[in-house]
């Protein structure tokens, strides 16, 4: 039987992308392995937000260079949104690659794997987000599922549009039959994915609205949490402030991206919304859904950012408190508008700046934690702790993580955890009790 291997670069898109191929490779008769010394074909799923990303993609196929001279029968693919966007270029750069396909494109892997001759394809696919591909999901216990491809927000930072191409929503009638197949499989918990599920059905005559969607699944059984990434503060609405609160399966924790407080960056980002729209749909999020969690995503050293923009943004990640971010300083990508601004900010001052807002929200973050302790939380036990192989470990509803002691046959089940300790990244606790 033949051998497969990926390599996944990237965000949680990428990662549900790999899954698919994954199941292509499964249903054509390949088992995966864990290392590339004995594999017989070889992906790497890339991405290209950012150029960090980037070079750890190109350092890994360099290095594929010396597995392909060992054994020339090995097959080695470029996947995802660096396959978009060099294409046929990475056959000059990196004669062994032997095929490369984008991330609307994962159907022709099916040709590909069962022997196609082919060398690309990375063309645009207006019919991908109706096909159904084989998945072969990581865990038994969360599962993704994806709503709806591509972006049509253009912001002036992002090459998504680009690489993954424009908005197109799955029909409601697909993702409900999906999910109700994870359900039966025994998963508990789902994530819907999408570059901007707020504005899901937008292009679908007669489909529903993302609320309603939350609304349909909400009623499927076996499914206890229902999560979603990630949110465009634009398109966030009263109806699904009111979805989030009625529906007591989704859970009470947002991911919406901020990128700065300063209204003036923010329209240079074309991101629609001013740091005030933003900060008042907070403020009835909170007022709402009692002690929700957010996170958010910040860029430091756009294009212009002066001084004051940029203590703008520290104003705001102390207005707010967050729960935690994921923050970046701003990288040049190929295509997007911001290569054209003006102002380009020194790489020394972006890493300055961003030490500054990793320093302060570690110092939030952890005051949010060091408020858990001493309560109870439900928490939904996904395994083994990775950091510590003698604790379980598991979720809240707000998403932190928990690791607490406790039996393997825990795994899948909800239990209570009386939170005792709070560190940085995550919380440890004591098993209260399980609800099954």
């Amino acid at each position: 039987m033949k051998k497969f291997h990926i390599h996944t670069f990237g965000c949680q898109m990428n990662m549900h992308d790999s899954e698919k191929i994954a199941g292509v490779f499964t249903e054509a008769g390949y088992c995966e392995t864990n290392g590339i010394d004995d594999a017989d074909v070889i992906v790497l799923n890339t991405c290209s937000i950012r150029e960090k990303a980037e070079q750890k993609f190109f350092s890994e196929l360099g290095r594929l260079a010396r597995a392909k001279k060992k054994n020339p029968d090995l097959k080695i693919a470029v996947a995802g949104c660096i396959a978009r966007q060099r294409g046929k270029d990475l056959f000059r750069r990196f004669p062994y690659v032997d095929f490369v396909f984008g991330p609307n494109n994962i159907d022709n892997l099916q040709t590909w794997a069962k022997g196609g001759n082919f060398k690309t394809a990375i063309e645009d696919n207006p019919v991908y987000y109706t096909q159904k591909l084989p998945v072969k999901r990581a865990g038994r216990v969360r599962a993704w599922v994806s709503i709806m491809y591509g972006c049509d927000n253009f912001c002036a930072y992002c090459v998504v549009p680009y690489t993954r191409g424009r908005e197109r929503s799955r029909p409601a009638e697909d993702i409900y039959d999906e999910i109700k197949t994870i359900a039966d499989e025994g998963f508990r918990e789902i994530t819907l994915l999408g570059q901007n599920v707020n504005s899901y059905g937008r292009k679908l005559p007669g489909e529903c609205d993302f609320p309603e969607l939350l609304r349909r699944i909400h009623d499927i059984d076996g499914i206890e949490r229902i999560r979603f990434v990630t949110s465009h503060p634009r398109d966030f609405s009263e109806k699904l402030i009111k979805a989030m609160r009625d529906l007591p399966k989704v859970c009470e924790h947002l991911h919406l991206p901020l990128q700065s407080g300063s209204d003036r960056i923010l329209h240079l980002m074309n991101r629609g919304y001013t740091y005030e729209d933003y900060k008042n749909k907070i403020d009835n999020l909170r007022n709402s859904i009692n002690d929700i969690a957010i996170t958010t995503d910040i860029i430091v050293g756009f294009p212009g950012e002066t001084e004051d923009d940029f203590k703008q943004t520290v104003t705001a990640l102390t207005e707010i408190g967050f729960d935690g971010i994921f923050a970046f300083k701003y990288s040049r990508r190929p295509g997007t508008k911001a290569l054209d601004l003006p102002g380009h900010v020194d790489e020394k001052v972006k890493s300055q700046r961003l030490s500054m807002v990793l320093e302060l929200q570690e110092s939030i973050t952890y005051s949010r934690n060091k408020s858990l302790e001493g309560k109870v939380y439900e928490v939904l036990v996904e395994g083994e702790s990775a950091t510590d192989g003698d604790r379980l470990t598991g979720r809240t509803r707000t998403n932190k993580i928990v690791n607490f002691y406790g039996e393997q046959g825990l795994t899948g089940s909800l239990v209570d955890v009386k939170i005792l300790e709070a560190k940085q990244h995550s919380l440890y606790g004591e098993l209260a009790q399980s609800r099954g």
